[in-house]
């Protein structure tokens, strides 16, 4: 089994959906685990409970991604707290859909700040500390989407957003590769989240464009970020692994 002991994993978005699950992966395995929220308290309150029941240490905090300010910080409270992170899960995502013609500059704004500029902002952050660890090295997960690759009408902001974390996962793995930081994205399909409720319609292609004609489990798609941030994965640099059960084929 993949072990995370002695690790120290920063997962933003980390208490809802995919990055819950995460979050739940890693501390089951051993790692120390910051889960990170913006607004929902409640959901921060559930999986700090859930967290709390593996032995590794865990704790959740607050800042928003695209406040540049705040994730500086937070990064190092995290190091002086629990030492420099060696993984870093970019799960923190928004949406805001509507048509193209009628997309607000807010819309597309924020989607494109949470999405892209805050896995940007963390990432730095993440391998300022990283580059400096004793032991070195690292391993950065991005959550891509296969909107990136394949698009949606209604969804020109996160589709971009989702198109940039794809070329910044690789950018940074080229740029970082060789120091020992492994950057990798995921990019799931249809996943039983809160993003998916918003979106409207999704369920006739479900049906008639992934194999199994069901949607992904949260679990489903934490496993693959498991993998990737494991030295399971330890020559595996600048992928982009679709989680979609074919629906971007």
């Amino acid at each position: 089994m993949i072990d995370f002991d002695g690790e120290v994993a920063v997962v933003t978005g980390g208490t809802r959906g995919i990055g819950r699950a995460v979050a739940t992966r890693l501390a089951e395995r051993g790692a120390t685990v910051v889960a990170t929220y913006h607004e929902d308290d409640a959901a921060a309150d559930e999986t700090a409970a859930v967290l709390a029941s593996y032995p590794a240490e865990t704790t959740v905090e607050r800042f928003d991604v695209a406040d540049s300010d705040a994730v500086a910080a937070t990064f190092e409270t995290i190091a002086e707290r629990y030492g420099s992170p060696t993984v870093l899960v970019n799960n923190a995502g928004t949406v805001a859909n509507g048509l193209l013609v009628r997309l607000s500059p807010e819309q597309w704004q924020r989607v494109i700040d949470v999405n892209l500029t805050g896995t940007f902002y963390c990432t730095r952050e993440a391998a300022r500390r990283m580059l400096g660890h004793d032991d070195g090295g690292g391993r950065i997960v991005n959550v891509a989407s296969v909107a990136a690759q394949r698009g949606w009408a209604g969804q020109a902001n996160y589709a971009a957003s989702k198109a940039g974390v794809l070329g910044l996962t690789r950018a940074a793995a080229r740029e970082l590769g060789g120091k020992g930081i492994r950057v990798n994205a995921v990019a799931p399909g249809y996943t039983d989240t809160d993003l998916l409720a918003e979106t409207r319609g999704h369920e006739s292609t479900v049906e008639t464009d992934t194999a199994s004609g069901r949607v992904a489990t949260p679990a489903e798609i934490a496993d693959v970020i498991a993998f990737l941030a494991s030295d399971a994965a330890s020559y595996v640099n600048g992928e982009v692994v679709r989680v979609d059960d074919g629906l971007a084929l």
